[in-house]
């Protein structure tokens, strides 16, 4: 029960590594709101999980979106404890310079944006109580990027610098931030990462895990569990790698 007592949000919590965050801070005691641009998926999940878990549809990207869950949060919770921005999305693998405006955009609005949009929105409650954590979920395409995923690397290398550079900052506040960096794993994103999903493309990808094997939301979930609890106190501003090995 290494999070009894606290509050919870996950951002893309309703399908892949979101929803294997969720699970887990629920079974080591969190309250938490399930936070997904699908709504209905959040609230069937919520459903499922029983009365420590709520739902919010939110648009991660959009600031009266937002402010929209922060409220939620105020009224159901009161005040949050553990932020894990989550939610992100991929363009499909193409050259750098064929990528589309609306598809660079749309990258830089989920992956990068919401995080400025939610720090905007919990941490002058997290600073006020002189606690929190926040826990980005970046990538090892930010630390060691794939060709053809130019924009997508780029935007969990900033989501990684980011994460830094607020753990500097909110330090002195008592707040804590942390990122996990995860390899391609079982999840609705792993299709566009690959471009298409076929045996040879798998062997191809899983050949440059060393431990030969997908990440999935178990995985994550333990790591981002560790490192939101009071167990990971002395830890701020690292990319863990969960990822068999990939960087390497």
């Amino acid at each position: 029960m290494r999070l009894e007592g606290k509050t919870a949000i996950v951002t893309g919590g309703a399908s892949g590594f979101g929803a294997g965050i969720v699970q887990k801070f629920l079974s080591e005691g969190a309250r938490v709101m399930i936070a997904d641009i699908n709504g209905d998926a959040a609230r069937d999940m919520a459903a499922a999980l029983g009365q420590d878990a709520i739902s919010q549809q939110v648009d991660v990207s959009d600031e009266d979106s937002v402010q929209a869950m922060a409220d939620v949060v105020q009224s159901v919770f009161g005040s949050l404890d553990v932020l894990v921005n989550n939610a992100g999305v991929t363009h499909m693998p193409t050259p750098l310079e064929e990528v589309s405006e609306a598809d660079f955009d749309r990258v830089f609005a989920v992956n990068m944006k919401s995080v400025y949009l939610t720090a905007r929105a919990f941490v002058p409650g997290m600073k006020a109580r002189g606690m929190g954590a926040i826990l980005n979920v970046a990538s090892t395409a930010g630390l060691s990027p794939r060709p053809n995923l130019n924009w997508y690397n780029a935007s969990k290398g900033w989501m990684i610098t980011a994460t830094k550079t607020m753990a500097v900052e909110l330090a002195p506040s008592g707040v804590r931030v942390n990122a996990i960096c995860p390899v391609a794993g079982e999840t609705p994103l792993l299709k566009s990462f690959m471009g298409e999903d076929t045996p040879e493309i798998r062997a191809k990808f899983l050949s440059t895990i060393p431990l030969g094997r997908f990440s999935t939301p178990e995985d994550m979930a333990n790591a981002a569990c560790f490192l939101c609890s009071d167990e990971a106190s002395m830890i701020t501003g690292t990319a863990l790698e969960v990822d068999g090995g990939r960087c390497i």
